[in-house]
């Protein structure tokens, strides 16, 4: 099943919803920062990458909370053939990032997952 996964579904990764889903990736994982983002990562068992995005109340209201989360799930959607497969990645955006702009967070993704060394296939 996890083959069917990676080959069909790539284009459609699963998210992160369940409490201890975060807290596996959070004590198990890696992670990397900057400015903008923490990225944690911890390799899952099935072939397909699981996204879970953790915006505090500390940045905002629920509308500039919705909008971060929008803009995270939007850059990981443009760049999702870039990662490789069989992760769980959680992506918690740091206070202060209520002002940025879609292309710096795009920019703080791809810095974070060059540094996890996540990247390994081409565009």
């Amino acid at each position: 099943m996890a083959y069917f996964c990676s080959l069909f579904e790539m284009q459609k990764s699963e998210s992160l919803k369940k409490t201890d889903q975060f807290s596996q990736v959070y004590k198990k994982g890696r992670s990397r920062a900057d400015k903008r983002l923490v990225m944690y990562v911890l390799d899952n068992d099935t072939g397909c990458n699981r996204l879970g995005i953790s915006v505090s109340k500390k940045v905002g209201n629920s509308v500039v909370r919705h909008h971060l989360c929008r803009l995270v799930r939007e850059a990981y959607r443009l760049h999702e053939n870039v990662f490789n497969s069989g992760l769980d990645i959680v992506v918690v955006a740091r206070k202060g990032t209520d002002k940025c702009s879609y292309f710096d967070i795009e920019e703080s993704l791809m810095h974070l997952a060059k540094l996890h060394h996540i990247t390994g296939k081409k565009t």
